[in-house]
C-alpha cells in the first residue's frame, strides 16, 4: 500500500518541496563524482533524487549523460529523451542527446538534435561543432565547413572546432587549407597529438611522405599507444613500398583498437593482394558489421566479392555505398570494373557509368586553359609520347603495352614514362631504361604531375590504366596535353570528353556502337598485342590427348572472370566429352576457400572434383609451361581474357571465345580474329558449346593446328609486336597531323 495514499494535497506538496530541496546538494556530489569520472556512484545519487522526483529534469540529464560515459547508450538516450519531455527547450539537453545518437550511430536522428538545439540557441558554438561533425559522418564536408565557421565566428579559438574543420577540408580535398588550419591547432596546441595525425594524413595525400611519417611518428611519441596514427603510417608506409612494415603497423593498430576501420580495410587490401581473399573477405564483413553505413567498408567488401566472382552481391554493395555518398570516386571507380565482369551489363550500361564518374568528379576538376599548352604544331615533327601508369612492373597489362614502348622508333617518338606507383621490379627498370624521360608520378599530386605534363611539352598523353589501380584519370581530365588517347591497360572507355581517342579494333569495338563512346575509336590490328615467351619456352608441339587418351580442357584466367553462365556451359562440354578434364590456374586458388568455393561450382552441376584441377601462382616460365597440359582453352564470358589468350595461342593452344555486347566480352574474339582464327569465335553458349565438342574429337586436327600456332601469331599484324608498334606510331603521326591542320590557323608558338 502507497504510504503516501491518504495525505492530503498541500501535505504532498509539502513533501515534494522538501524533496527539492534536499535534491540540490545530492545533485551537487553527483555532479562532482561524474566529472571525477566516478560513474556508478554519482548514478546512484541521481536515482535517489529520481525515486521521489521521478520528473526531475537535472537528475535525469545527469544521469542520461552518465550512461553515455559508461558505454550504456541505448539507456542513455532513452533517459534523455524522458528528460526532454520534462525540458523541450533546453538546447544544451538536445545537443548532448545528438552525442549519444552519434555514438549509436544514429547519425540522421542526431542531426536533427543539433538543428533543434541550434533553432533554440543559434549561438552556440558546441551544438554547431556537433552538428558539423554529424554533416560530416554523413559525407556533406562542405556543409560541415560551413557549420565549423559558423561555430568559429562565435567562439574563434574553439580548438575542437579548427581541428574538425581541418578533417573537412581534408575529406573535401581542400588540402591546402588543411594544411593551414592543422598547423594553426598545432601552433595554439602544441602537444595534441591528434592535430599531427590530421597533418600527417594531408601530408600524405599531398605525397610529401617524409614530412607524413614525421607527424605520424610525432603523434605517436606525444600518444604510443594511437591507433589512427599507426594504421596511417601502415598507410603511408605501403605508399612507399614497404608491405612488410604496413603490415606490421596495421598489426599493431589493430592490437589496440580491433574495431579501427582503417586498420581493418587497410590490411584486408593489403592482404587482397597476395592473394589471400578469405582473410581479407573476413575483416572486410567485421567492418560493415561494425557500421553498416561506412561507404569505405561497403566498397572494400564489394571488392573482395568480386574477386570471388559473385558479380550481382558486389554490384548490390556499391550502389548501397553510392546511395549514401554518389561521388565516392573509389565506389564508382571499382563498380565501373565489376560491371565488366556482369553477364547482363553491355556497352550502354558500361559507358552510362564511365560518364557517371565524369560527372560526379572529373567535370568538377578544373581544365587547363589551352594557351597554357607550347607545343610545336608541326606535323612531320618527332612527338613527344606520355604514357602514364600504375604498371610499369611484372603484371598483366605490362606484357600488353610494355612491346609498344621497346619497339618504338625513337626518331618518330621520344618516350616519356609516368610511373605511378612505388611498387619497382625489374620490369621496372626496363622500362626505365626504354623511357627518354622518366617520371615517378606516384610522388606528385595531381596539380604536380599535370605542371610536370606540361613542362615536359607532351603531344600525346596515353592513359594505360582506365578504372585500375593507381589511375590517374583526374589529371587526364585537366587535359594538360593536347591530344589524350586511352589504350591497352584497360582500353574499354574512360567516358569523359578530355580524352579524344581510344585504341581498339572492329571486333573489340563495333561500328553500331561507336556513338555511345566518348572518345573517337581509331583501330589497330588488335586492341592489344603481347610480348613474346621467354626465349627458354619452348611450345609443345603435340596435344595431350594423343598421349592421355582424353582430352583436357584449360581456363588461365581470373577467378572472378568465371561467372556461373561459364561454369554451366563448360559443365555442360565436360559432361558431353567422355572423360575430359578442366585444369584452372590462376593466383588466387591458392586460397583454399576460394579453390573449394569454385570446385562446388561445377559440382552443382554434376561435375566430380577429381575432374577439375586447380593450379595456383607459378613463375611465367612455368606458367606458360602448363599450357602443355591442355588441349584446349576456354575463354570466359561475359569478360574475356587478354593476355592469357594470347598466352595459349603463342604455346599453340587453340582458345574458343563467345562475343559478347561489351569490350570486355569481345577482346578474346578480336584476338583470334587477327590471327586468323575465324572459327574458333562464336556468337551464343550453344555454338560455343557444339564447337568445343567437335574439336575435342578431332585429336589430328589439333595437331595440325598445335604444330603451327605460334609461328602463325608472329607472321600476323597483331602478334609481330615491330609491326603493331609501326601501326601505333602511324596512328600517332595520322592524329598528330589532324591536330595540327585543324589548329593550322591558330599562332604557333615555340
Amino acid at each position: 500500500m502507497n504510504k503516501a495514499a491518504g495525505l492530503s494535497a498541500f501535505q504532498r506538496e509539502r513533501i515534494r518541496k522538501q524533496h527539492r530541496k534536499a535534491a540540490g546538494p545530492i545533485l551537487d556530489r553527483a555532479l562532482k563524482l561524474h566529472q571525477a569520472g566516478i560513474a556508478r556512484e554519482a548514478q546512484a545519487l541521481c536515482l535517489q533524487v529520481l525515486e521521489n522526483l521521478p520528473d526531475h529534469f537535472d537528475a535525469l540529464h545527469l544521469l542520461g549523460l552518465s550512461k553515455s560515459d559508461t558505454g550504456e547508450l541505448v539507456e542513455a538516450e532513452t533517459i534523455l529523451q524522458r528528460a526532454l519531455q520534462v525540458n523541450p527547450k533546453s538546447a544544451e539537453l538536445l545537443s548532448n542527446l545528438g552525442v549519444v545518437q552519434s555514438d549509436m550511430g544514429q547519425i540522421e536522428k542526431a542531426r536533427a538534435s543539433y538543428e533543434k538545439a541550434i533553432a533554440l540557441r543559434p549561438n552556440s558554438p558546441v551544438a554547431l561543432n556537433n552538428l558539423g561533425n554529424a554533416l560530416f559522418k554523413l559525407n556533406l564536408p562542405e556543409r560541415a565547413i560551413q557549420v565549423f565557421d559558423r561555430a568559429l565566428s562565435y567562439k574563434p579559438d574553439y580548438i575542437d572546432a579548427i581541428y574538425n574543420r581541418g578533417n573537412a577540408l581534408l575529406f573535401a580535398r581542400r588540402l591546402d587549407e588543411a594544411l593551414a588550419t592543422f598547423e594553426r591547432v598545432i601552433q595554439m596546441k602544441p602537444l595534441y597529438a591528434l592535430a599531427y595525425n590530421g597533418r600527417g594524413l594531408t601530408f600524405l595525400e599531398l605525397k610529401r611522405f617524409d614530412e607524413a611519417m614525421a607527424d605520424f611518428d610525432h603523434a605517436l611519441r606525444l600518444k604510443p599507444d594511437f591507433p589512427q596514427a599507426l594504421a596511417n603510417r601502415a598507410r603511408a608506409l605501403g605508399e612507399i613500398g614497404d608491405i612488410d612494415g604496413a603490415l606490421e603497423h596495421y598489426g599493431k593498430a589493430r592490437a589496440i583498437a580491433p574495431d579501427l576501420e582503417a586498420a581493418l580495410l587497410g590490411h584486408a587490401r593489403l592482404v587482397t593482394s597476395f592473394g589471400r581473399l578469405s582473410e581479407a573477405m573476413d575483416i572486410c564483413r567485421r567492418a560493415v558489421r561494425n557500421d553498416p553505413r561506412s561507404v569505405e567498408a561497403l566498397t572494400a567488401l564489394a571488392q573482395c566479392v568480386v574477386h570471388q566472382g559473385k558479380i550481382d552481391e558486389a554490384i548490390e554493395l556499391y550502389d548501397r555505398a553510392l546511395a549514401m555518398q554518389p561521388d565516392h570516386e573509389g565506389t564508382i571507380t571499382r563498380k565501373i570494373f565489376a560491371l565488366d565482369f556482369h553477364p547482363r551489363a553491355e556497352f550502354p550500361e558500361h559507358q552510362q557509368v564511365r560518364r557517371e564518374w565524369w560527372v560526379q568528379i572529373g567535370s568538377k576538376v578544373p581544365k587547363i586553359p589551352a594557351e597554357r599548352l607550347q607545343n610545336v604544331r608541326d606535323p612531320d615533327r618527332r612527338l613527344r609520347v606520355g604514357y602514364v601508369s600504375a604498371d610499369f612492373r611484372d603484371h598483366s597489362a605490362a606484357f600488353v603495352f610494355g612491346p609498344v614502348l621497346r619497339n618504338h622508333d625513337k626518331s618518330v617518338v621520344e618516350i616519356f614514362c609516368y610511373s605511378c606507383t612505388s611498387l619497382r621490379d625489374a620490369v621496372t627498370d626496363d622500362f626505365q631504361r626504354v623511357a627518354d624521360k622518366w617520371v615517378e608520378a606516384w610522388r606528385l599530386t595531381d596539380n604536380d604531375l599535370t605542371e610536370q605534363i606540361i613542362s615536359d611539352r607532351i603531344d600525346i598523353l596515353v592513359d594505360l590504366s582506365g578504372f585500375t589501380g593507381g589511375h590517374r584519370l583526374r589529371v587526364f581530365a585537366r587535359k594538360p596535353a593536347p591530344i589524350q588517347v586511352t589504350a591497352w591497360g584497360h582500353a574499354t572507355g574512360d567516358g569523359m570528353p578530355e580524352i579524344d581517342y581510344m585504341f581498339s579494333d572492329p571486333v573489340s569495338t563495333p561500328a553500331e556502337v561507336r556513338h555511345l563512346f566518348a572518345e573517337k575509336i581509331y583501330d589497330l590490328p588488335c586492341l592489344i598485342t603481347i610480348d613474346a615467351p621467354p626465349a627458354a619456352f619452348q611450345p609443345a608441339l603435340r596435344p595431350p590427348c594423343v598421349a592421355n587418351g582424353y582430352v583436357t580442357f584449360g581456363v588461365f584466367n581470373r577467378v572472378d572472370k568465371i561467372s556461373d553462365d561459364a561454369v554451366r556451359v563448360w559443365s555442360g562440354i565436360l559432361q558431353a566429352v567422355p572423360n575430359s578434364r578442366l585444369t584452372i590456374k590462376h593466383g588466387a586458388l591458392g586460397d583454399d576457400a576460394v579453390r573449394r568455393l569454385l570446385v562446388e561450382r561445377f559440382a552443382a552441376h554434376g561435375v566430380m572434383p577429381d575432374r577439375i584441377l586447380c593450379l595456383g601462382s607459378t613463375n611465367r616460365l612455368k606458367h606458360l609451361e602448363a599450357y602443355s597440359g591442355v588441349d584446349i582453352c576456354l575463354d570466359p564470358f561475359p569478360m574475356n581474357g587478354g593476355v592469357s589468350t594470347w598466352e595459349a595461342l603463342q604455346a599453340g593452344v587453340p582458345v574458343l571465345a563467345k562475343l559478347g555486347n561489351s569490350n570486355a566480352s569481345r577482346a578474346a574474339g578480336a584476338i583470334l580474329c587477327s590471327v586468323g582464327l575465324h572459327d574458333w569465335v562464336t556468337d551464343s553458349e550453344a555454338q560455343y558449346a557444339e564447337r568445343a565438342i567437335k574439336y575435342a574429337s578431332r585429336p589430328d586436327y589439333l595437331g595440325e593446328l598445335r604444330a603451327g600456332l605460334s609461328a602463325r601469331v608472329l607472321a600476323s599484324p597483331s602478334g609481330n609486336t615491330g609491326n603493331y608498334t609501326r601501326a601505333v606510331e602511324a596512328a600517332y603521326r595520322a592524329i598528330w597531323q589532324e591536330y595540327c591542320t585543324k589548329r593550322a590557323g591558330d599562332v604557333v608558338t615555340s
